[in-house]
């Protein structure tokens, strides 16, 4: 798969030709003047018990699902697979798409899009990767105390998607 994108490589880069030449700045320097965002994919994976899979990270005090910042160049659903294979030795196929979330600007951080994608049911994942101290599966009510608010908002959002089969955009973990 493409770093660019998470499906077939021939046909993105068919679409890409198809957009014709680069886009040109006809008043220079617009485009650097422009806030840079990030996006951030991740995947939505429960165990056959139905609780969620969550990565125990070396980098922070909270719990996280398995997933990450997308590098330059890189689809959210492309991160996505790519974080999964180095966090836990997996290859997936992902799911649909649950969650599209806006969060704003935290400390150091910038405004990002995130991105929740269904990651199918898997027993017995575990951390491969030297970032993760391990994996542990928990009911969002178990995890709540050591996850941010925005993530329990956020994956109570991905859940019903799962249910209602219905794409959620949201800000700040709270449907809009």
């Amino acid at each position: 798969m493409s770093a660019l994108h998470a499906g077939d490589p021939a046909s993105f880069a068919a679409d890409v030709l198809d957009e014709g030449p680069a886009e040109v700045e006809y008043e220079p320097g617009i485009a650097g003047r422009r806030p840079a965002k990030t996006s951030a994919g991740g995947a939505l994976i429960r165990d056959s018990a139905g609780r969620v899979l969550f990565v125990v990270p070396t980098y922070k005090p909270v719990l996280d699902i398995p997933g990450g910042m997308t590098d330059a160049d890189e689809s959210p659903k492309a991160a996505t697979i790519r974080e999964i294979r180095e966090e836990l030795g997996l290859d997936v196929e992902l799911g649909p798409l649950l969650v599209v979330d806006w969060t704003p600007r935290n400390g150091v951080w910038r405004d990002c899009h995130q991105f929740v994608f269904d990651g199918g049911i898997i027993d017995g994942a575990v951390a491969c990767d030297d970032e993760l101290e391990a994996v542990v599966y928990l009911t969002l009510d178990e995890a709540r105390p050591r996850i941010y608010p925005s993530l329990y908002r956020r994956l109570t959002l991905a859940l019903q998607a799962l249910e209602t089969k219905t794409t959620y955009y949201a800000e700040f973990g709270r449907e809009v």
